[in-house]
């Protein structure tokens, strides 16, 4: 049985997004909720909010496309959550101007 991963965005208090990979979300935000990683970007950002997720089949997938959204200008990011697609097209046709 394949496992699937999710790359996931989160809202957090503080108006800032945060982005990983998972194989499990309800664990997952259950964990950045109850603040586990004492170090964790999340822990001092609460409540957080899933806006967003992607399914992949392959880990090595799910992870450069963790790398990538991390890369991208909140523009962009907030163009993918609201699946505002011509947007998102726009803002990266400008990132190459």
């Amino acid at each position: 049985m394949n496992k699937i991963y999710y790359v996931y965005i989160l809202l957090c208090a503080d108006n800032s997004y945060y982005i990983g990979v998972t194989n499990n979300i309800p664990r997952r935000l259950d964990e950045h909720s109850n603040g586990l990683d004492k170090s964790g970007y999340t822990v001092n950002r609460q409540p957080i909010n899933l806006v967003y997720s992607e399914m992949f089949q392959y880990i090595d997938k799910a992870i450069a496309r963790e790398k990538q959204l991390k890369g991208w200008s909140r523009k962009k990011k907030e163009a993918l959550i609201n699946n505002n697609l011509g947007s998102l097209k726009d803002l990266s046709k400008k990132s190459f101007d």
